[in-house]
């Protein structure tokens, strides 16, 4: 049987898992973790700790077909403005309820489209976040930058506030497929934001690219891959396009019968990981590329890689706090996530509360699991020594479970010192192997394919 063959065997092609950049993945998050409970874990967050802080704005004023995020579309700025003002007050909310001497470690903008903001409402939310929070050793600000929607009077005001990190989405440079997509963005205008960026020192640039996307081919992605390298970002994130319209309505404009199939995604996948190892990037888990001398690749070197909800970080904070429409938080007790609407999640800050609608309270069976999965995830190994010894209830769990995953994939994963491996040759299995951990089992459209 060809190596290809047991891919195929082992289910890679027509198989759907989560990206597990949570455990449980969010689709299982219940009711009952309201604002009392998140302002209970807000309140027992270690004094001294530090903290990551997420704002989501979801607000674009295009919606790009292949997008399934939690966005809207606007034509004026006064819902925006108006929307900022509700984040303002959640953010004095949250902070009155954490002990007074905490620190932020990160500090993340994402969207939707953050650079829709004007330099005058950025710099009144700025204000705020840094009046309020305290930065700590070694702080990155990074923000989720558009190119089609980034004036220098706004990235004037993000670099004057010590953004240090900004994050790029490409996509694909094709306007065939930029075209299939809803999103036209040309190499012209990405490269003068980029431009603009280094001239100002900016300490590191991340781009985002997608494969399996519509009429995409090996020479297009190629092609595309090369401008991109021209541009020389410090880290990169390759993601499997979702296609996903019974999530998201706006994928619907994406004609399914265009998209490649999935031996061709894995094709594409494999082709581009090989050109960016050739320039000098370092894979870091199933999706990202670094440079040697990068935050991530130091991380994977030293052991300190994590996984959150932007993907791998060397964030080593163990509080995630979201702020914003659908934003999550990641406490030692579990996790919250706001209401998803900006209506629901207005009239919640609006009522003198939190915003918080579901979560998920993490039992030591959940604790022990999610580590498992993020160790393979993010270094393609379990490390059982360590897990039993850190949840030494849970031991015999621990040790029949994993025995029996090895056992259900005994050419991919061996055990040896008490790590369990992931051959190199099976790492495109990695989803669905930790699929095999994961006690919340989803419905086959619950996620996207696992390649």
């Amino acid at each position: 049987m060809t190596h290809i063959e047991q891919l195929h065997s082992a289910g890679l092609f027509d198989t759907n898992a989560p990206r597990y950049t949570s455990y449980p993945p969010a689709n299982h998050f219940g009711s009952g973790i309201g604002g009392a409970r998140q302002a209970e874990w807000l309140r027992a967050v270690p004094d001294g700790a530090q903290v990551s802080l997420y704002l989501h704005i979801p607000f674009c004023k295009r919606l790009c077909w292949f997008c399934a995020c939690r966005t809207q579309g606007t034509k004026t700025m006064r819902p925006v403005d108006s929307y900022v003002d509700t984040l303002l007050v959640e953010i004095d909310r949250q902070r009155a309820l954490l002990p007074a001497n905490v620190a932020m470690s990160r500090l993340h903008l994402g969207g939707g489209t953050p650079t829709i903001l004007t330099p005058d409402v950025m710099a009144r939310l700025l204000d705020r976040v840094f009046d309020r929070f305290d930065t700590g050793t070694g702080f990155e600000f990074s923000v989720e930058i558009d190119p089609t929607e980034a004036s220098e009077p706004l990235l004037d005001t993000l670099i004057s506030y010590g953004m240090n990190r900004a994050s790029i989405g490409v996509q694909d440079f094709d306007p065939r497929v930029q075209n299939a997509i809803g999103r036209q963005q040309s190499f012209a205008q990405t490269h003068a934001t980029v431009s603009y960026l280094r001239a100002a020192n900016l300490r590191s640039l991340n781009m985002d690219l997608l494969y399996g996307l519509p009429h995409q081919t090996g020479p297009s992605l190629s092609a595309s891959l090369e401008q991109v390298m021209a541009l020389q970002p410090d880290r990169l994130a390759l993601y499997g396009y979702a296609h996903v319209p019974w999530m998201s309505k706006r994928q619907v404009m994406i004609d399914s019968a265009a998209l490649p199939s999935p031996q061709t995604r894995f094709q594409l996948a494999e082709q581009a990981r090989e050109m960016l190892i050739l320039d000098g990037f370092v894979p870091i888990g199933i999706d990202h590329f670094a440079r040697p001398d990068d935050g991530l690749a130091i991380a994977l070197a030293n052991g300190h890689l994590r996984r959150n909800f932007q993907g791998y970080t060397d964030d080593t904070a163990e509080v995630l706090i979201g702020m914003g429409a659908s934003a999550i938080s990641k406490f030692a007790q579990g996790y919250s996530q706001n209401f998803p609407s900006t209506a629901q999640y207005t009239s919640a800050i609006g009522a003198g509360g939190l915003a918080a609608d579901k979560g998920h309270v993490m039992t030591q069976t959940d604790l022990w699991v999610a580590r498992a999965i993020e160790q393979l995830m993010c270094r393609f190994e379990i490390n059982t020594v360590d897990l039993r010894a850190q949840f030494p209830t849970e031991s015999c769990a621990i040790a029949r479970t994993l025995s029996n995953v090895a056992a259900s994939f005994p050419q991919a994963l061996k055990y040896r010192d008490g790590i369990l491996t992931l051959d190199p040759k099976f790492e495109p299995l990695v989803r669905i192997i930790a699929g095999k951990l994961d006690l919340f089992k989803s419905t086959k459209t619950a996620h996207s394919a696992a390649i």
